[in-house]
């Protein structure tokens, strides 16, 4: 499930240069949406047949139930080719009356007037979803929430406890900061050999340290500060001391959660359910990983479902958009589905959620889960994959000590900036 939460997509460059069939922002006319709940309507998910066909097609006949008159139908897009699959229907004005979208594919659709802003006709999602589900949907440079956040997942930290104890680190005091994490990464170094540290720094990790990545009016890309630049040369003088694996900068570097399974470092990131893929891949690990919060600002990673603004419609639209999105029918979707959570406020007391099972599995859930009231989507979605490349490239080479981290932010805004312009 993680491959459809938060996948970056090529769907913003695509649509810029196609002409969408909405309405502009600045020229939209105000939505009525009143009128009975009736009719037809459509919804339109992303990979979840055959797997969840039962679930879903429960959730539509319970919809129809409690709304007689209404008759849905449901259109189930593969995995490969969804962000193509919404550019023609958006172009052909053919988007489905619900229809499920990532805050990266619903930004484009937003910004040409494509989709619905909930703030004309909601009153309450403040008090119905958490806070960072609703900002996910909530761009820079536009006004209003284009999307209820349907399913949410998050990262924590793991570690492990025979690596660490080794170096005479305690799993269960694991590092709250970055610079504990050097520092507990040169004494496990020092005693043991062993690496703690794995990866090098992304976009998302500036913003969990609190450094602004976008301007907030979203029009520029902000992130070679003198507070990005110091961390970046943090970075640098780690890897320089040995504290990260030398081909963390190469091609030939595995990924830190890899590097983590197979026992070659004591630290890794993942969802809720990360230690499940874990033992799947090496038992041995059985009763040495141990969970903790994320340091800093904790990561979110969010789906939602958002209505056209020329839904025919809307009243059914919106109706079916806040059933399928409501906190019985989310719980009952995350008990399906190990590692995401529901978005809504009301499912915070939830004891399926919120109380461990004394299992790391279960201290897992439970600190993913507790996290997400105040857990945020940390890339702006702004950000492209070619972004992000260049990014990793120039942060790879200040880390190496090829540029200065100053010279390696400087080019990196520069380039975001030009793509973001184009």
């Amino acid at each position: 499930m993680r491959r459809t939460i938060g996948l970056a997509l090529a769907a913003g460059l695509l649509l810029s240069s196609c002409a969408l069939s909405g309405t502009t922002t600045e020229t939209r006319d105000p939505v009525d949406a009143e009128g009975e709940v009736t009719g037809e309507v459509s919804l339109q998910t992303w990979a979840l047949k055959p797997r969840f066909t039962e679930y879903v097609e429960g959730v539509i006949a319970a919809f129809e139930e409690e709304y007689p008159g209404t008759s849905v139908t449901w259109l189930d897009q593969p995995g490969e080719g969804y962000s193509e699959k919404v550019l023609s229907q958006a172009t052909a004005g053919e988007l489905p009356d619900v229809t499920n979208l990532p805050p990266d594919m619903a930004l484009p659709l937003a910004r040409e007037g494509v989709l619905l802003d909930l703030g004309q006709v909601e009153d309450d999602l403040a008090a119905t979803y958490v806070e960072g589900g609703l900002g996910a949907y909530a761009f820079a440079g536009l006004d209003g929430t284009y999307g209820y956040p349907w399913y949410l997942t998050t990262d924590l930290n793991y570690w492990n406890a025979d690596m660490m104890a080794a170096g005479g680190l305690d799993a269960a005091d694991p590092p709250t900061s970055f610079d504990e994490l050097v520092a507990q990464a040169r004494t496990l170094k020092d005693a043991t050999g062993a690496y703690l540290m794995s990866r090098k720094p992304g976009m998302n990790d500036l913003v969990s340290n609190g450094i602004p990545v976008l301007s907030d009016d979203g029009e520029e890309f902000v992130f070679n500060s003198p507070e990005a630049v110091a961390l970046v040369e943090r970075y640098a003088e780690a890897y320089a001391d040995g504290l990260m694996p030398q081909d963390v900068l190469t091609d030939a570097y595995l990924g830190n959660s890899e590097l983590f399974t197979k026992g070659e470092a004591a630290w890794s990131t993942g969802g809720g359910n990360f230690i499940a893929g874990v033992l799947e891949n090496n038992p041995s690990l059985e009763g040495t990983i141990v969970p903790s919060p994320y340091m800093g600002i904790t990561p979110m990673y969010v789906q939602g479902v958002s209505v056209p603004a020329a839904s025919k419609n809307l009243p059914a639209a919106l109706a079916l958009a806040r059933f399928l999105t409501n906190a019985e029918n989310q719980e009952a979707f995350a008990e399906l589905v190990p590692g995401i959570f529901p978005s809504t406020v009301a499912s915070q007391d939830n004891p399926s959620f919120s109380e461990s099972d004394g299992t790391a599995e279960g201290d897992a859930k439970v600190i993913a889960f507790t996290g997400l009231p105040d857990a945020e989507v940390l890339q702006p979605v702004e950000v492209t994959e070619a972004m992000s490349t260049y990014f990793d490239q120039q942060v790879a080479a200040a880390i190496a000590g090829q540029i200065t981290a100053q010279q390696a932010l400087d080019a990196a805004v520069a380039k975001c900036n030009q793509l973001l312009a184009d």
